[in-house]
C-alpha cells in the first residue's frame, strides 16, 4: 500500500481531531512463546493503519497545526549488531524517508520530547487498556506537566479514546483496502480449493490443515486466525483448533480458515465430505444452510440495518429446521423462543478488515447500524447437530456445517470477495470427484 493512503488517513483524522488536540498510538511489543523465542510479530491494527510501519517499540503522534512537524514517529535506533541477529531497521532516517514521518525520534528519547509535545494541547486522543504499561507512561507525562501548573504551564485537561473517531474510519474500506481484500480472498479460495483436491478418508485433519498454510505462504500471505479442521464430530465445535484427528469416511470436514495479507483479514468456511459424497442427511442440512446464507447476503445492502441479514438467516434456518423434523412447533414461536439455538447458536456475520473481526460499532445509540457502501461484513450461518441431541435420530448426529463468506457492502448488489470457491453441494462432489480422478 502506498505511502500516500496512510498520509490521506493521518490528514483524516487531523481534521476531526481539531486544533489543541494531540494523538498517541503505540506499536505492538514482540511477545515471548517460549523461553527466547518469539511469536511471529504482528503489527497493532490502529499503529499500521495511520502509519504502515513494520516494527515493535514504536510510537506514533499526532499534533495538528504543529508548524514543525504533525505527524512525529518513535522507533529504534539502526543498530548493525541487532541488525545482523534479528533484521533490518528503518530508524528515524528510514521513518521519513520511507514511512512519510515529518519528523522522526530515537524511542529511547520518548520521555525527553513527547512531554513537550503534550504542552498547550487541551485534549490527548489515545486508547486506554490496550497497552497497560504504556498507559501509566501517558498518564505520568499528563501529571509531569499537571505538577508544574502553578508556574504557568498550560497542561491537557481531557483524555479522548481516540478509537471513537478511528476505528469509524476503520469501518469504511477505501479502494486500496479493498484492493488488498480481494487479492487475501483470492489466496483463500485457491487454499480451500487445494483442500478439496487433497481430501482424502484416512488423511489427519493436520494434513488439511497444512494445504492451507503452505497455500497461504507461498502467495505472500498468513493465516488470519487459527485456522478451524474439524473432522466429524468435530464439526460441531465452533472454535476447534487442535486439528489432529483423523478424517473418516462418510463424514464431513468443517474448514474455517483464510488469508490475512498485508495486515488485512479474510474469513471464509466450506464444509465438504471427506469422501466426496454428502449422504442424504448431509445434503439437506448443508442445502439448508446455503439457503440461509444467500438470503442473508442478499440482505446486505446499504439501507439495511446490520441486524437485518441475521434476522433472515434465523427466518430461513427455523423454517427448514421444522421441515426437517428437527424442531417441531410454530416457526415465529419458535423464532421467538430462541429454540433454533439448540442448532444455531451464533451470529450471522461480523465486521471484517484489518482484524478477523474487525472494529466499528455494530449500534448507533439503541438502534442498529445502518449498513453502508464500503464496509465489509462475513456471512457465516450454520448447523451443528451434536452426537446425543435428544429428540435427534441417529443419523443426523454430527453434522456440523457452516459456509462462509465475506461480503462488501456497494451502492447496488452486494459484492462477494469470495465468490470464486465452489459451494454448491453439485458443484462440491464434482470438483473433488474430477480432482481425484
Amino acid at each position: 500500500m502506498q505511502t500516500l493512503e496512510f498520509a490521506r488517513r493521518r490528514r483524516e483524522l487531523i481534521r476531526m481531531m481539531g486544533h489543541g488536540s494531540i494523538a498517541i498510538v503505540p506499536a505492538a511489543h514482540e511477545r515471548i512463546r517460549n523461553r527466547d523465542s518469539h511469536y511471529p510479530f504482528r503489527q497493532d491494527s490502529d499503529f499500521h493503519y495511520l502509519s504502515g510501519f513494520p516494527e515493535p517499540d514504536a510510537v506514533l503522534v499526532l499534533v495538528p497545526g504543529r508548524r514543525q512537524a504533525e505527524y512525529i514517529l518513535f522507533c529504534r535506533e539502526r543498530d548493525p549488531l541487532m541488525e545482523t541477529w534479528n533484521g533490518r531497521r528503518a530508524g528515524p532516517e528510514g521513518a521519513t524517508r520511507e514511512y512519510g514521518a515529518d519528523d522522526a525520534f530515537p524511542i529511547s528519547d520518548i520521555d525527553d520530547i513527547l512531554p513537550g509535545l503534550l504542552e498547550n494541547r487541551e485534549r490527548v486522543f489515545y486508547t486506554m487498556g490496550n497497552y497497560t504499561e504504556f498507559d501509566q507512561r501517558v498518564i505520568g507525562w499528563v501529571n509531569g506537566l499537571r505538577a508544574q501548573a502553578k508556574s504557568g504551564m498550560h497542561t491537557p485537561e481531557e483524555f479522548v479514546s481516540l478509537e471513537h473517531l478511528l476505528h469509524d474510519m476503520r469501518l469504511y474500506k477505501s479502494k486500496a483496502e479493498l484492493t488488498l481484500m480481494r487479492h487475501a480472498a483470492a489466496i483463500s479460495v485457491r487454499a480451500h480449493e487445494r483442500a478439496m483436491r487433497a481430501c482424502r478418508a484416512g488423511m489427519n485433519e493436520a494434513e488439511l490443515e497444512a494445504e492451507y498454510l503452505y497455500e497461504f505462504r507461498r502467495h505472500g500471505g498468513v493465516p488470519a486466525y487459527s485456522p478451524i479442521v474439524g473432522g466429524g464430530a468435530n464439526s460441531c465445535i465452533l472454535h476447534y483448533v487442535e486439528n489432529n484427528k483423523p478424517l473418516r469416511d462418510g463424514e464431513l470436514v468443517l474448514i474455517d480458515a483464510a488469508c490475512e495479507y498485508q495486515c488485512y483479514a479474510t474469513d471464509v468456511t466450506r464444509t465438504f465430505p471427506v469422501n466426496g459424497h454428502y449422504t442424504a442427511e448431509q445434503r439437506a442440512t448443508y442445502e439448508l444452510v446455503l439457503k440461509a446464507q444467500l438470503a442473508a447476503i442478499d440482505k446486505m445492502r446499504a439501507g439495511n440495518h446490520w441486524n437485518r441479514p441475521h434476522e433472515e438467516a434465523i427466518k430461513v434456518l427455523t423454517a427448514g429446521l421444522v421441515k426437517l423434523g428437527l424442531l417441531k412447533g410454530s416457526v415465529s414461536k419458535l423464532i421467538k423462543d430462541e429454540t433454533y439455538k439448540k442448532f444455531y447458536m451464533h451470529r450471522t456475520g461480523h465486521w471484517l478488515g484489518l482484524d478477523v473481526h474487525d472494529v466499528g460499532d455494530y449500534k448507533v445509540g439503541d438502534e442498529w447500524r445502518e449498513l453502508e457502501p464500503g464496509m465489509v461484513m462475513t456471512a457465516e450461518p450454520g448447523i451443528y447437530i451434536t452426537e446425543g441431541t435428544r429428540g435427534v435420530n441417529k443419523r443426523w448426529w454430527n453434522i456440523g456445517v457452516r459456509i462462509e463468506d465475506d461480503v462488501l457492502v456497494t451502492r447496488g448488489e452486494p459484492e462477494v470477495l469470495s465468490a470464486a470457491l465452489v459451494k454448491q453441494p453439485d458443484e462440491i462432489e464434482a470438483y473433488m470427484q474430477r480432482t481425484a480422478a
